[in-house]
């Protein structure tokens, strides 16, 4: 899972003049749900029907891409269950079966497997995250002094009656202390000064805390030692405490903008302030209280939230309250790149609400530049086996 993705620098997502219409009123669905939804869904937001599939101007790199994407997703995506109401597990099992030996055009499976449904206005919001390259070691090297830090195993969810249920009915995450009391994890600003020092649970070190930071916000990374080792890296955890995006702090403070001694909304442009600014850099990194923890990956891609790696230009992060893990969406933005046809298949910290997407643009130097400055708005829609819309009383 990557954690923290969201982009870079999480931004408002107000609406732009001249949207898309939505083609028929939304209305909540009021067919037979089979699982208690939670508070915030894609059934309680409102679900209307879209388009035929066959009328999206798939390209055939595009569909190509999100086929394999959507067929390497499938053992997962009919095991689990939806949290946003849309589909059942068994839903996806045609759909799958058919995709395991289908040899034909890639945009003719989506036509024929599936139909389209607006959640929301359908009013979609962007950006983009990418997989970091950064300077860092499996072992201790002289100037790599950032110690990567695997899950600790205090690290626990409360016990019932210890704490307070989160929303979603889970118990929050913490520690208990010395005396047993449940309590919060420590957060970034502890962590820096030291409070997991000589636990045991290093399993890297890097050169750059300010990387490092930006590396943790994409959830997953590769680290190029000294003698050109790759180590790859993905998410394990967090410390159960909330995201906040530096560059919504920066822009409440009015150092967002064009204007003398201020800087671009971009990573690179948030990048520039800090390290103009240490001493208060480092108190605006610490202003997001929220850790990852990390561990070593071995296969060929960052992994996603269905445990699946996570491909550019392919894969996207949503949130599963209004989209499916795993299904596929189409998007429709003025950032023509991010245009097209992308599978859900991970889940991040500042991508909450129906209708916000993380592009996933790889790893490398033009990764870096398109996602740190990917911001779309436009339109979304979200693909769902055939016959969903009857069950959901949309036809």
């Amino acid at each position: 899972m990557l954690a923290a993705c969201g982009g870079a620098i999480p931004r408002p997502s107000g609406p732009r003049p001249n949207y898309p219409p939505a083609t028929a009123p939304t209305r909540p669905v009021t067919g037979p749900v089979v699982q208690p939804l939670p508070p915030e869904s894609a059934l309680i937001a409102g679900v209307q029907a879209g388009p035929p599939v066959a009328a999206l101007p798939i390209g055939a790199t595009d569909a190509s891409g999100a086929f394999a994407s959507f067929r390497e997703s499938c053992p997962r995506l009919t095991a689990r269950t939806d949290a946003s109401g849309l589909t059942r597990a068994d839903d996806w099992r045609v759909a799958c079966s058919a995709a395991a030996n289908w040899a034909g055009n890639p945009a003719q499976f989506f036509a024929e497997y599936f139909e389209t449904v607006r959640v929301g206005d359908g009013r979609a919001y962007a950006t983009g995250y990418y997989e970091p390259e950064i300077a860092g070691s499996r072992y201790p090297v002289a100037g790599y002094n950032v110690p990567v830090y695997a899950l600790p195993p205090d690290l626990v969810r409360a016990r019932p009656g210890d704490a307070a249920p989160l929303p979603n009915g889970r118990m929050p995450l913490g520690r208990y202390d010395e005396y047993g009391a449940f309590t919060q994890y420590y957060d970034r600003a502890q962590i820096d000064a030291g409070a997991l020092a000589g636990k045991g649970l290093e399993i890297a070190w890097v050169a750059d805390p300010v990387e490092f930071f930006f590396l943790q916000v994409q959830g997953s990374g590769r680290l190029i030692a000294p003698d050109g080792t790759v180590t790859r890296i993905g998410y394990a955890g967090q410390n159960g405490l909330p995201y906040t995006g530096i560059g919504s702090v920066m822009r409440s403070q009015g150092l967002i903008g064009s204007g003398p001694g201020q800087y671009s909304g971009s990573m690179q442009g948030i990048m520039q302030y800090i390290r103009a600014n240490p001493a208060q850099g480092r108190a605006l990194m610490e202003q997001n209280r929220s850790w990852v923890f990390f561990k070593i990956l071995n296969g060929d891609g960052p992994l996603g939230a269905l445990n699946v790696p996570v491909r550019a230009h392919n894969s996207v992060a949503v949130d599963p309250r209004f989209v499916p893990l795993g299904a596929p969406v189409w998007l429709d933005l003025d950032r023509r790149e991010a245009n097209g046809m992308w599978i859900a298949q991970d889940t991040g910290g500042a991508i909450k609400g129906a209708n916000r997407f993380d592009t996933f643009w790889g790893s490398g130097a033009q990764a870096r530049v398109t996602a740190g400055g990917m911001s779309g708005h436009g339109s979304a829609l979200i693909l769902v086996p055939k016959g969903t819309l009857a069950r959901l009383g949309l036809r």
